[in-house]
């Protein structure tokens, strides 16, 4: 039997979903030290392998089939518009999506005015600017604190993650509008869902149960 690969954004993300995965009985002793140096995890008897990897390369790994199966947020799938299916929402990880930004910026969301939206998502804030709202925008990609653009001139507007708000406040920054809700998702290789349908299956449906799906 092959082994069977699940790729984790690393951090917190990763350490909720293997807490999900240990009441299914899927666990993974060697993940849990903290000193490891290690790449993959391997659970023998299940055969199953795990890995780590930065948030937004999951689903990369997962379209090319080096993972079976990835856990990611939302936000990750949307930006990379990977080849994969989307399998269950586990609910964990939530937060929202957002256009952000001084209040005076709200006048120029209204009037579709031509604006500079900087953010870490440059296809969710095309997609959302150019397909739901209709408005013209140039993007500017950053990779850093996003909050400082409006801040420094360098922006009207972001498109950032939010969940308590309360960086925005301390920067006198609000929600102006919000692109969409966000929280972990299961994702599956294509060729693997045929393939392999029945492991997975049983994965799946075990995570389905265990957050009350």
């Amino acid at each position: 039997m092959r082994y069977l690969t699940i790729a984790l954004a690393k951090g917190r993300l990763a350490r909720q979903a293997m807490e999900l995965l240990e009441q299914i009985g899927i666990t993974c002793e060697e993940m849990k030290d903290k000193d490891t140096r290690k790449l993959i995890f391997v659970n023998e008897e299940l055969k199953l392998k795990f890995f780590l990897s930065k948030a937004s390369d999951v689903p990369t790994y997962v379209e090319y089939g080096a993972a079976d199966i990835g856990i990611v947020g939302k936000d990750t799938i949307l930006e990379e518009g990977r080849k994969l299916y989307e399998v269950i929402d586990l609910g964990i990880g939530k937060c929202r999506m957002c256009v952000c930004g001084p209040a005076s910026a709200k006048e120029l969301l209204k009037h579709h005015e031509m604006i500079r939206v900087a953010s870490k998502y440059p296809n969710i804030a095309k997609d959302y600017f150019y397909n739901v709202k209709n408005q013209t925008v140039e993007i500017i990609k950053l990779n850093g604190s996003v909050e400082l653009a409006p801040i420094v001139g360098l922006s009207e507007v972001i498109v950032d993650i939010v969940e308590t708000g309360s960086t925005l406040r301390e920067n006198g920054l609000e929600v102006l509008e919000e692109v969409c809700p966000l929280s972990a998702r299961v994702v599956v290789n294509q060729v693997s869902m045929k393939m392999e349908n029945e492991r997975i299956g049983q994965i799946i449906h075990g995570l389905q149960k265990a957050i009350g799906k």
